[in-house]
């Protein structure tokens, strides 16, 4: 009977063995796994709008620190640079009989000056319709009427120093 004890002995290990050597196969069968690092949240900084009161204190800044040489207005009316009210200007070709009137336009957001008379124009709009806005065109018309550099700038455009430096520089030139 020891030798019955034995063979089961023996078998109960060779069943081992071989479920041993199975569970290494399926191990190997199966793509290694990697332990994932650690997720980390993503720091964004998100720039929120400025306010038109931010936007008018940024170029003012750059107006004043970088054309010290002009003096600088702002939120000059066109009639001050234009003239009297009664001048009126045919602002559409498509429409001779449609006239606008110098005080119907946006006032300039800055006027650079110097030797006591206006040099150019700065405007800041928002959004392309700012090109589109009758009282945007108004005030554009009258600075070409003055031969006055009009030089816009959107306000949902990051406008970097530097860019709004050189633009400006290029038209005064």
């Amino acid at each position: 009977m020891k030798k019955t004890m034995d063979f089961g002995k023996i078998l109960l290990k060779l069943a081992g063995v071989a479920k041993e050597y199975l569970d290494n196969q399926q191990k190997e069968a199966e793509p290694v796994r990697q332990a994932r690092p650690v997720e980390r949240p993503v720091e964004t900084t998100v720039e929120r709008e400025k306010t038109d009161a931010e936007w008018e204190a940024y170029f003012r800044n750059i107006l004043q620190s970088e054309f010290s040489s002009y003096s600088i207005r702002e939120k000059v009316p066109v009639t001050d640079l234009a003239g009297f009210v009664s001048d009126e200007e045919q602002l559409y070709t498509t429409r001779p009989t449609q006239v606008y009137k110098a005080e119907w336009g946006q006032p300039f957001t800055f006027v650079l000056e110097a030797d006591g008379s206006a040099k150019a124009v700065v405007m800041l709009g928002k959004g392309h319709s700012h090109d589109e806005n009758v009282k945007y065109l108004i005030a554009r018309m009258y600075a070409e009427k003055l031969n006055l550099p009009y030089i816009n700038f959107y306000t949902q455009m990051p406008n970097e120093r530097s860019y709004v430096i050189g633009r400006i520089r290029k038209f005064l030139n």
